[in-house]
């Protein structure tokens, strides 16, 4: 199975930005076996803003753009050093590899992005993919690494996209605020109603929220690609959510 696995900032630090230690070593534990199992995995990662945050000892995520630059450029340092030497640990090799909006609108460019990811995937690497938000502005930004999950899920025909964050799933009202808000398991597809259900922004360190998610779902289902939404700290999930067991909620992708 080839799965892109999309890890939220809300997943990898803590609230003040560093960077939760013990989690980020149990999720590339779990990656390695999942990949020593014979699945093909791919890496979307958030965190290189909110770790800059942190490194900077900024009291919170910067909001003009050369300030979010100076961050993600001294944390996406911190974070592929990290990645590279949790994943040593377990004799995989990783491979960064940085992406803008250009990068995806451009035909010639997204032609050239997608054969060096499926050529990575063919010598063993395992590719850690991140927006490039060190030179990203407004205009040529995807914006929020839900989409750039989903983007890349289409890009090398993944079977399964999964969006970890600091949410169980997706719920019939907020679960923050409705205590008798359900979790729904399975999607088949995205309504109106389902549309209807959705927040706003989530951590304050990250950018995504079940708006981007949905989106994401959308982009993917599409493709006849799943999607599944499960919280991010337990990472052992990820075993059962690649066996197809009801952990969050799995968008099911239509018939190729």
């Amino acid at each position: 199975m080839r799965v892109v696995i999309k890890i939220g900032t809300s997943t990898l630090a803590h609230k003040t930005g560093l960077l939760n230690i013990h989690r980020v070593e149990e999720l590339c534990k779990v990656m390695s076996d999942l990949k020593n199992a014979g699945n093909e995995v791919i890496l979307v990662s958030s965190g290189a803003i909110g770790m800059g945050v942190g490194k900077l000892s900024l009291s919170e995520k910067p909001t003009d753009i050369p300030t979010k630059q100076a961050a993600a450029a001294v944390g996406q340092c911190e974070l592929m050093y990290t990645y590279d030497k949790l994943f040593s640990e377990y004799n995989h090799t990783v491979a960064q590899i940085l992406v803008t909006g250009d990068d995806i609108a451009n035909t010639d460019r997204k032609h050239n992005f997608i054969n060096t990811m499926r050529r990575l995937l063919e010598l063993g690497a395992l590719p850690i993919i991140n927006e490039n938000d060190s030179v990203s502005t407004n205009e040529i930004e995807i914006g929020d690494n839900d989409t750039l999950g989903a983007i890349v899920a289409t890009a090398v025909d993944a079977d399964l996209l999964i969006i970890l964050s600091d949410i169980d799933g997706l719920y019939t009202g907020d679960p923050r605020q409705d205590i008798g808000a359900k979790l729904i398991h399975k999607v088949e597809k995205i309504t109106p109603e389902i549309e209807g259900m959705i927040g706003g922004a989530g951590s304050k360190l990250g950018t995504g929220g079940m708006i981007t998610k949905i989106n994401a779902a959308k982009i993917v289902n599409k493709s006849g690609i799943d999607m599944v939404i499960a919280n991010g700290e337990n990472p052992n999930l990820l075993y059962e959510i690649v066996d197809g067991k009801d952990i969050g909620t799995r968008f099911l992708g239509t018939v190729k």
